[in-house]
């Protein structure tokens, strides 16, 4: 097990506390003096930084002489540097350290996602019930994103793939999102007009039985090449392709409603510097990593044969979408994930507890062999970025959106960790982490985070940032 520094936050002093096998060095770290490893246990390398600085101190010697390109202060122009933190070199040396240009961009696209949330009508008794609660126009303005610099150009609906009664006792599509753009004016800050497209996570306990208990089957979204060989998970792909064809006023599917408005928008501003940027929480980032794959399959975003428009997923708590032809076909295809998961959020390691492809890689020592079998196995697509957080008075916390954003917005402390995947031992973890009760998945408005300088030590929360190239 990795040595792990851990730091009480108090407004009277700090202090650390070191293991027996380091020795405390010279080691400057704003105003705390921390150590230098003399010895490290296995493949492990820690690093201890705080989000807010530019400075890292370093556990090996080695180490120190790597070059880094974390310390660029947060006024740095994103004009110069969008393509970067989008993802275009798969984000090297932006995740170690947390890049201050990257966590701000994550933060912003998440933001984009609680507004889901903060629109969507959960009020049986409401006429818009399951829908949203506002117009297009004044969407940003109610939900406190007026001065966002985007505009809302279309609102995305879906067909659940089982009947779930509500208020008229018939299944209609639900509101998963929407569509916007950036503005004139946002185009100078960002470098670029940006297509973002975000949805929002599943709302009932059916809706998370539907989707996570599927297998897997072939995607077949390109009517020229199906790839059979690329396969995703049924419910995710149902809810994506369903219509309501039997309704004479029925809505489109949600991928026909996305697939056209994303088209629409491409050719307006054809000519211009564009990036599609696709970010979800929970389920909605399964439907943010399909849109993605589809639209570059189609080559919807090919603007010539040597110039692409960029395609980048922000995935909040999201779980396991595909197999390995999927993800294969994703990093072929140049779609750039980033997957932001806290290591206690049991839906990140969904669907395929035991049966993953991460899984039988461990038992295949690690390397690059695989068993026969592993095409029919899940498995993560992209960049990993590991939070770690649990609260013990509101377990639910560890999927809450809000609690995600208000580590990265607030940090108190972070921890770095590049280590060797010890999937066997999540596993563990992950059959504790399943007792939480079933109410505990019936995705709400995000809960408001309280601080952990506000609890006690014993339910402080540590909060752990770790890249996993996948």
């Amino acid at each position: 097990m990795a040595s792990v520094i851990q730091m009480q936050n108090t407004n009277m002093n700090q202090h650390v506390t070191f293991p027996k096998n380091i020795r405390p060095r010279s080691g400057s770290f704003g105003q705390v003096c921390l150590p230098k490893r003399t010895e490290i246990a296995g493949d492990r390398q820690t690093i201890v930084a705080a989000l807010g600085t530019v400075e890292v101190a370093t556990t090996t010697s080695t180490r120190a002489n790597t070059k880094t390109t974390a310390s660029t202060s947060t006024t740095s122009n994103l004009t110069h540097q969008w393509r970067e933190i989008q993802g275009s070199n798969n984000w090297e040396n932006l995740v170690e350290p947390l890049h201050p240009l990257l966590r701000q961009e994550i933060i912003r696209y998440g933001d984009f996602v609680t507004a889901c949330y903060k629109a969507f009508d959960l009020d049986p008794n409401s006429k818009r019930y399951l829908n949203c609660k506002y117009g297009k126009k004044n969407m940003f303005r109610e939900v406190g994103l007026e001065s966002c610099g985007y505009e809302v150009t279309k609102y995305i609906y879906a067909t659940p793939d089982i009947n779930i009664p509500i208020q008229n006792g018939e299944s209609c599509g639900r509101w998963m999102g929407y569509v916007a753009v950036s503005s004139d004016d946002a185009v100078k800050r960002l470098g670029r007009r940006d297509i973002v497209i975000t949805f929002r996570g599943t709302v009932t306990n059916p809706e998370w039985v539907a989707n996570l208990m599927s297998s897997l089957t072939p995607a077949r979204l390109d009517p020229h090449n199906p790839r059979d060989d690329v396969k995703v998970e049924s419910g995710f792909l149902s809810l994506y392709t369903s219509d309501e064809s039997e309704s004479k006023f029925g809505l489109g599917s949600c991928r026909e409603q996305l697939l056209s408005e994303v088209s629409r928008l491409l050719n307006k501003y054809k000519g211009e510097e564009l990036s599609i940027t696709l970010a979800g929480h929970s389920m909605g980032s399964s439907l943010a990593l399909l849109l993605g794959y589809d639209i570059a399959e189609l080559g919807l975003n090919r603007e010539n044969s040597r110039r692409k428009i960029p395609i980048t997923v922000f995935s909040f708590g999201g779980p396991r979408v595909g197999n390995s032809g999927f993800k294969q076909r994703c990093d072929e295809l140049g779609v750039n994930v980033l997957r932001i998961v806290n290591v206690n959020d049991p839906i990140t390691k969904m669907p395929g507890v035991v049966f993953n492809l991460e899984n039988f890689r461990v038992l295949g020592g690690g390397g690059s062999f695989e068993f026969p079998w592993s095409c029919s196995c899940y498995t993560h697509v992209g960049v990993e970025l590991v939070l770690d957080f649990f609260n013990m008075q509101n377990p639910s916390c560890v999927h809450d959106l809000g609690t995600y954003l208000s580590l990265l917005k607030c940090p108190n402390r972070v921890q770095i960790q590049k280590e060797g995947v010890d999937l066997m031992n999540r596993a563990k973890e992950l059959l504790l982490n399943l007792n939480v009760s079933a109410q505990n998945f019936n995705m709400q408005v995000p809960i408001p985070w309280r601080s952990a300088s506000a609890r006690s030590t014993r339910n402080m929360v540590k909060l752990q940032i770790q890249s996993q190239r996948t």
